[in-house]
């Protein structure tokens, strides 16, 4: 990040300047990594107060922030701290405008759990319901009432069974 300073001379010690540097190319990388932006950073005495106000534009809008104490390296300390802060606000601002709100899932009810995904639904079953217990050939007879899985107890093995047709016509038995 380019700093210009405008006012009067400045009488900073190189180890403050190279820390003023590194406050202003971290609220650069903030605002754009990429590109190089510049920092105009304006300085004046009032009474035996120093004063100093940093500029720096952002997509079109200026960012400032003042700073004033009796030393100057404070001053532009302080007004680098404010303008960060107002990069992060603008930067966050920025971030999550351009994002798209999170869908809200559907809440599951307590007998079946709803999980939706693209354009297909699962139904989680409680198989802990007491369930009449039928042969192979009765569980053949109820799913030709259009169904496409039939979920009962085998009344030999006293066993969850679960029967499911499958596209081509045939069925799948899975045993418990």
């Amino acid at each position: 990040m380019k700093i210009k300073y405008t006012g009067r001379q400045i009488e900073l010690a190189p180890a403050q300047l190279k820390k003023l540097e590194a406050r202003f190319a971290k609220i650069g990388k903030l605002l754009d990594g990429r590109r190089e932006c510049e920092a105009h950073v304006v300085l004046s005495i009032e009474r035996h107060l120093q004063q100093a106000e940093a500029t720096v534009n952002y997509y079109g809008h200026p960012l400032v922030g003042m700073g004033s104490n009796v030393d100057l390296f404070t001053a532009i300390h302080s007004a680098a701290e404010k303008l960060e802060k107002q990069a992060l606000k603008a930067r966050s601002k920025w971030r999550d405008t351009k994002r798209a709100p999170k869908q809200a899932v559907p809440e599951a009810s307590p007998k079946a759990e709803v999980a939706q995904e693209a354009e297909r639904q699962v139904y989680r079953v409680d198989h802990h319901q007491k369930r009449k217990p039928m042969t192979l050939e009765e569980a053949v007879l109820e799913m030709e009432k259009k169904r496409d899985y039939v979920v009962y107890r085998d009344s030999e093995t006293d066993r969850v069974q679960v029967l499911v047709r499958r596209p081509d016509g045939n069925f799948d038995l899975v045993e418990g």
